[in-house]
């Protein structure tokens, strides 16, 4: 699975493209869809956050899919838990999961209930807040903020108490202001050990936000 790069309209500072619009929230409808065209489609969209009088966004710059009870490497490959349950309701949810004693991983449910899914947001390109973010990352280094799982998370306040937060609210939701990633790109996953032959993990490979770059494949 190969994405080809998006067709060039304008261009940002960023690298992204795209004509660019005032924000506005993503419906739910946008999270309903089959996982891989969620995390797809994704990049470029800004997550926002109000919290503590604070408004921090960032843009999503690389994503991971993790689909249903047959996928090795989802939460959902034991069935229905406790800890996994919010995965099984309707897309447009939040699910956070707290990892070696260490990490917090911030994940989109995807799909109609009754299938569990999610996309796992694995690094941002940090747009305001930044003070805030720099003082929670104990660093001024902007490409050393929110590009990996649990440093956007810690850079962002997100923990496992936002797990069934609805991405429909003011205070925590995901945004398009019509930049398209520059150059989209598939790999396999990583840091996991079942699965990772498959290649679901999507990313722009203009931004320098990215975690790793690893595997990547171009069109």
């Amino acid at each position: 699975m190969t994405s080809k790069p998006l067709t060039r309209q304008t261009k940002s500072d960023r690298g992204g493209v795209g004509i660019k619009t005032s924000p506005t929230m993503l419906p739910r409808e946008f999270f309903l869809r089959p996982t891989l065209d969620v995390a797809r489609d994704l990049l470029g969209k800004i997550l926002r956050i109000e919290r503590d009088g604070t408004s921090l966004s960032g843009r999503i710059v690389e994503t991971e899919a993790y689909i249903g009870e047959d996928d090795p490497a989802c939460h959902a490959r034991f069935g229905k838990t406790e800890r996994n349950a919010v995965m099984y309701g309707d897309g447009g949810s939040v699910y956070v999961y707290f990892i070696y004693g260490m990490y917090h991983m911030l994940n989109f449910v995807t799909e109609p209930a009754g299938f569990p899914a999610a996309v796992l947001i694995r690094a941002l390109e940090p747009l305001t807040g930044l003070d805030t973010m720099k003082k929670r990352r104990g660093t001024n280094d902007l490409g050393n903020l929110t590009n990996g799982p649990g440093k956007l998370c810690q850079a962002f306040g997100i923990t496992t108490a936002d797990t069934c937060r609805d991405l429909q609210s003011d205070q925590f939701h995901v945004a398009d202001d019509g930049t398209l990633p520059g150059e989209v790109i598939t790999s396999t996953r990583i840091g996991i050990k079942a699965g990772n032959e498959l290649p679901w993990r999507f990313l722009d490979g203009t931004s320098r936000h990215i975690s790793v770059r690893k595997g990547l494949r171009r069109a």
